[in-house]
Formats: C-alpha cells, sequence, structure tokens
C-alpha cells in the first residue's frame, strides 16, 4: 500500500460524531456532479504483516467470523447504497478508482469484477475512467493481470520496495526480487499500458549501492509511473520494536536526503519527471489521476473500513475494524465514525499544503498577505524558484522538496 492511499485508509482521528445515516450538509452536496469525483475502496485483507506497516490490514487470523474475504465485496455493496442515498441522483460519472490495502488483489477475481459493475451500477462510470488497483508481486500471475484488464482495470501499481533480498526482509516482505520483472511484463502482455512501482528508501540495511540497485531496476523495467517513498517508523510496528530494543539502526536524515537526491537523479535521467514530492511519471498521461484528486481537493468517497472520504468540504472516516463496519452495514446504518467540516481557513490551509507538493506548484493567489511576504523569503534561502513566484507559482526547488513540511509551516504560519 502507498503512502498516498494511507491518506485515505483511516487513522484515529478526532472529530464530531458522524450521522446514523451518513447524511452530509446541503452545502456538501448541492454541487456533488459538478467537481470530478473519484472512488477509493479499501481491501483490508493481506496474507502476512509487513514490519513496518501501520495501515488498517489485517491477516486471516487476526479476524473473526462475519468479516471473511469471500464475503468482502457483498458487504461493501452496502456502503454504496448508503453513499447513493447520501449523494442523491446526481449523475456522478466517476472518474478514478482506486484499490488499495493491504492487497485488493488477494479478493477472487470474480469479485474485482463484479466490484467494478457494483460502482457503475450505483453511479456510472466514465468512459475514460483511470481504475487502479494495488498488487504485492506475489498475489497475481499472468491470467489474473490479463482478467483484471478484461474487466475494466486500466492501471496496476506494484508493491516492489526494493531490488535487494536483504532489504525485503527487513522489511518484512514476501516477494524475490526476481518476481517483479516477470508481473511488469506480464501486466505489458495483458494490456496495461499504466504500470507503476512503488519503492522504499531508507530500510535498515540498505547501502547506497543498494538503493541505486533498485532504482537501477525499476528503471530497467520501464515503467511509466515510479513511486519513492521514504521509509516512516511508525509506532506499534514491529520495526519499530526492533529499533528500540536496538536490533536496527533507525533512518537517519542526511541519508535519506541522499537517497532523494538518487532517486531524482536516476529517474528523471531515465525520462520521468517528478510531478509530485514522490511520484515520478514518463508523460502527463502517466500521472496518477486519483491520487492528483486528492492532492487537488476533489470530492472522492472511500469505502471500506477505516477508508477516508471527502465531499464538499466535510471529510469522515470508517470504523476501523472489519467485524464492526460489517455490523454496521448489517443494520442499515453508514459505517462512518466521524467527520469534521472544514471551514474557509482549514480547506485554505490545505489547498497550501497540498499544492506546494505538486510540480505545478500553488498560485501565489492562494496565500495570505503574510505567506506572500514569507515565500519572497523562502526564495532567498533556495526553497522557491524565483522565477515561479515572478510568474505567480509557489514552485519548489529540490532543496525545498526535502524541507517541504517546513515551507508549509512558514506559508501558513500566523
Amino acid at each position: 500500500m502507498s503512502r498516498i492511499t494511507a491518506a485515505a485508509s483511516g487513522r484515529g482521528l478526532s472529530g464530531e460524531a458522524a450521522p446514523a445515516d451518513g447524511r452530509l450538509p446541503a452545502s456538501a452536496t448541492n454541487l456533488v456532479g459538478t467537481r470530478p469525483f473519484g472512488v477509493y475502496v479499501h481491501v483490508p485483507y493481506c496474507t502476512t504483516r509487513c514490519g513496518y506497516c501501520d495501515f488498517n490490514t489485517y491477516t486471516a487470523t487476526e479476524l473473526g467470523p462475519g468479516v471473511a474475504i469471500g464475503t468482502f465485496v457483498e458487504t461493501l455493496a452496502g456502503e454504496f447504497r448508503v453513499a447513493r442515498a447520501v449523494l442523491g441522483a446526481a449523475d456522478l460519472a466517476v472518474s478514478t478508482i482506486f484499490l488499495g490495502g493491504g492487497t485488493p488483489t488477494l479478493l477472487p477475481i470474480e469479485d474485482l469484477r463484479a466490484l467494478l459493475r457494483m460502482i457503475d451500477t450505483e453511479f456510472g462510470i466514465a468512459p475514460d475512467a483511470e481504475v487502479t488497483t494495488e498488487a504485492n508481486p506475489e498475489s497475481v500471475d499472468a491470467s489474473t493481470l490479463e482478467q483484471l484488464r478484461a474487466a475494466g482495470y486500466t492501471r496496476v501499481s506494484f508493491g516492489m520496495q526494493s531490488a535487494r533480498s536483504h532489504v525485503l526482509a527487513a522489511l518484512d516482505r514476501r516477494h524475490t526480487p526476481g518476481r517483479v520483472p516477470d508481473v511488469v511484463s506480464w501486466a505489458r502482455k495483458a494490456g496495461f499500458n499504466h504500470v507503476n512501482l512503488d519503492l522504499i528508501y531508507g530500510s535498515p540495511g540498505e547501502s547506497d549501492r543498494d538503493w541505486q540497485a533498485s532504482l537501477d531496476a525499476a528503471v530497467e523495467l520501464a515503467p511509466d509511473h515510479v513511486s519513492a517513498y521514504a521509509l516512516t517508523v511508525e509506532d506499534g510496528t514491529r520495526l519499530a520494536r526492533r529499533i528500540r530494543r536496538g536490533e536496527l539502526l533507525p533512518p537517519d536524515d542526511d541519508m535519506m536526503a541522499d537517497r532523494y537526491h538518487q532517486a531524482e537523479q536516476t529517474l528523471t535521467a531515465a525520462g520521468l519527471r517528478w510531478y509530485e514530492i514522490s511520484n515520478w511519471a514518463r508523460d502527463e498521461a502517466s500521472r496518477s489521476r486519483h491520487n492528483l484528486g486528492y492532492w487537488r481537493g476533489h470530492d472522492w468517497w472511500g469505502f471500506g473500513p477505516g477508508a477516508h472520504s471527502h465531499v464538499g468540504g466535510v471529510r469522515w472516516w470508517n470504523v476501523r475494524h472489519p467485524a464492526a463496519y460489517s455490523a454496521l452495514l448489517a443494520e442499515q446504518a453508514s459505517p462512518a465514525a466521524a467527520r469534521e467540516l472544514l471551514d474557509d481557513d482549514a480547506r485554505q490551509m490545505e489547498r497550501v499544503m497540498l499544492g506546494v507538493r505538486l510540480a505545478d506548484g500553488l498560485a501565489v493567489d492562494e496565500l495570505t498577505d503574510a505567506g506572500r511576504a514569507r515565500a519572497a523569503t523562502l526564495a532567498v534561502d533556495g526553497l522557491i524558484e524565483p522565477a515561479g513566484l515572478e510568474a505567480g507559482r509557489v514552485l519548489l526547488t529540490l532543496r525545498g522538496r526535502l524541507l517541504a513540511d517546513t515551507v508549509v509551516r512558514d506559508l501558513v504560519a500566523d
């Protein structure tokens, strides 16, 4: 699961109680259908738990009766009906669909087909929709990929993470490096024009040469999109416990910066261009339209346990455990746990925070007077492109990308 889909998978957040029927204020629903609309589906199943992962996922032994993988799509149908009732009769023409997890491709292929049919029946899928599924290399074969493409999936994102076996072992990943070239080849033969490889850098025991080998291996496979994320050590994970016990060394900030420079140099030389801090694409058509919807503040509904949604300035998140999720839907109630109504200040802050991360940047007009003054200072400091400011855009330099959180804090400070 990528760091982007993690934003939609649900974390322990506070907020006001969500209505039992999931209804939204009229201010959120009045313009439904006039803005791009995406669907995220969180599939919470994994065969094993990776040591670094704190996403809302479960192995078979962690789940009780009533939440088996074989009935998951049937359960999702209940939330589709809730969403249709909440959003009204507006023609949504879903423009992007993203299956994340967990491991979506653990679902039977019949269910993955049915899932798209259900979305189309309830909401309508645009003819040119981008339909993505994540997949672990060991969870698919040539036949699976052929059937996914025939079912209407247009994009596949493989969790490669590393080309070095000892790095994969440190992350508790189960596939072997040699599996990735196979699945990419099978995806191409199946007709997938858009293939993403997810990489993680900064893993314990990873050297500069190891990371370069992973970048080189990814480039050799000629994907049209690569995501490269810095390893984050999350509390409660096996990795965090091992680092706390001194078994492994924690990531070093300077080393992480060096790794990012390696990624930028290698991927750019291979014809991939960054369009978001952690994402590189071969051309505009290869960019993840779904993830761009998050960064640009579009509307989306996140289905599944712990999934996040955003419609018209209202953000909400579902209950996390599959059993609780299933029980609420069995009662024809919304599975939403809580929600936030974003005021104008909060929405403006998010536009700055997310827009700055994009290569296209942020309009200077989005900043307050104080923010514009700080932007000028940040340009002098080498974090923002001076020429961009002159053209009315806030554009990060390479150094600014490494210090993006600092840039955002300065731009939105009172």
